[in-house]
């Protein structure tokens, strides 16, 4: 008999626990090292996405500002693929701070002033997001990643039921572009047997949609902005594309000509050009970028060049991480993007386009926007890619081609198709836009939040 109660109290003893991991509270974080006074909360953890293989995906979510619970909700994920959302989204482009030595210093133009923003870190690998097992970070792919994320999303509901009625956009950018659209596909799978996710739109900053047309607009914008010869262009062009060179150096395969015109094309073009921004300056100490895994060997307002040396020093204090309830399993330090993780990256090859095109026929509005000094996904690409879908789909242009405003400056162009898909550039900004461009990435994403044309005058 006391075997039996002794055997239950020990199961009513996990059952709380299991209760209480599901409770915000528990995640509530009460102050980050160095941050300035806010009225708004944030609470940050993990969520365990597959109990067999003990996979735990970390979060950051960080309320609006101003009464949360009118606001929509928006998943920020960033690209890589397995570079970090919380160091690079939350704490270097569209979050509330951003680390300036020992502090951390207010974005003026933080996400949060409009939405309640949830950044992912995901795959497992990435970021503060781990396995117990190693064997998990063999060979994720697309597809793995796309469920992972799907089941983060039902056990953050569970945790935060208040926002489980919120309107839903999921956000993202560079192989975020495989990422959101992949998450949203299933969640309108399971949207068509029981409502459970209220999305209403998504929008993916310089996406990698579809890799030969993407990848190979990158000839035409070195060349066009000066960075290559007009000789190394056509050798770009013709003798070896940027898409032939991706494909054969993920097949161990480099034949002798690409490898030859590609050590030209990166001779001419620089190391200390940011082809992330090409009018940016580098920052010299680590001349590095969240989008360095899908580039193999590449390396007005005043903007700090050096801002992921600064988030890498924050996140790797240990402080930091208790406030943050993070933990490291199986790295020695945090790093911007992972270098435990296996990534399948012939799904570099795979089009989503296509799924953006299911998602509208869904009735879900979709954004594709573009900062224009962007090398490594240049904005022609996506261009391109946006008018073709729209032809596809019988979209008729709802709004022409023309310049939006930010202020009384020229914030970028846009064009709208059948007012559920739309294009725009970000006059000015890098391939992360909201870290170049944070007013004018505000404006843009204001704008579609309220599913509101772009201001057409100042």
């Amino acid at each position: 008999m006391a075997a039996a109660n002794a055997k239950f109290i020990v199961l009513i003893g996990f059952f709380i626990a299991v209760e209480a991991s599901l409770l915000p509270h528990s995640d509530k974080i009460t102050h980050l090292p160095g941050q300035p006074q806010v009225q708004f909360q944030q609470f940050s953890g993990y969520l365990t996405v597959d109990e067999k293989k003990e996979k735990s995906l970390f979060y950051y979510f960080v309320e609006a500002e101003v009464d949360p619970h009118s606001k929509p909700l928006v998943l920020w994920l960033n690209g890589g693929p397995g570079c970090s959302s919380i160091g690079v989204g939350a704490f270097s482009e569209n979050g509330p701070f951003r680390p300036n030595g020992q502090v951390l210093l207010r974005n003026e133009y933080s996400w949060n002033r409009e939405a309640n923003m949830l950044y992912l870190d995901t795959p497992i690998g990435v970021g503060f997001s781990y396995s117990t097992g190693s064997s998990a970070y063999e060979t994720v792919n697309d597809e793995i990643t796309a469920k992972d994320n799907l089941v983060f999303l039902q056990h953050w509901f569970l945790k935060f039921p208040q926002y489980r009625n919120s309107n839903l956009f999921i956000t993202g950018e560079s192989y975020a572009g495989h990422y959101v659209p992949q998450l949203a596909k299933l969640m309108i799978q399971l949207n068509n047997k029981k409502t459970i996710f209220n999305l209403k739109g998504i929008a993916l900053g310089n996406p990698l949609l579809e890799f030969t047309t993407d990848y190979n607009s990158r000839a035409e914008y070195f060349w066009s902005h000066g960075l290559i010869s007009d000789t190394t262009y056509n050798l770009f062009t013709s003798g070896c594309n940027y898409s032939r060179y991706v494909s054969e150096y993920y097949r161990d395969s480099v034949s002798f000509i690409c490898s030859r015109i590609m050590s030209e094309v990166n001779r001419e073009s620089s190391r200390f050009v940011d082809k992330y921004d090409v009018t940016l300056d580098v920052c010299i100490p680590s001349v590095l970028s969240q989008s360095k895994i899908i580039s193999p060997k590449q390396n007005s307002e005043r903007i700090d060049v050096c801002v992921e040396d600064e988030v890498t020093k924050y996140l790797n204090r240990r402080d930091v991480q208790k406030a943050l309830h993070a933990r490291l399993i199986g790295v020695r330090r945090w790093d911007v993007c992972s270098n435990i993780l296996d990534y399948d990256m012939l799904n570099l090859e795979i089009p989503t386009i296509s799924i953006v095109g299911s998602l509208i026929k869904e009735g879900i509005p979709v954004l594709i926007y573009s900062g224009d000094q962007d090398s490594v996904i240049p904005l022609t690409g996506s261009r391109t890619l946006v008018h073709g879908l729209a032809k596809k789909l019988g979209l008729n242009t709802t709004v022409p081609y023309r310049v939006w405003f930010e202020g009384h400056q020229v914030g970028g162009w846009t064009q709208v198709y059948g007012n559920v898909l739309s294009f725009a550039t970000i006059r000015g900004a890098s391939h992360e836009a909201p870290f170049s461009q944070p007013e004018r990435s505000f404006v843009l994403f204001k704008s579609f939040l309220e599913s509101r044309p772009l201001p057409q005058e100042f």
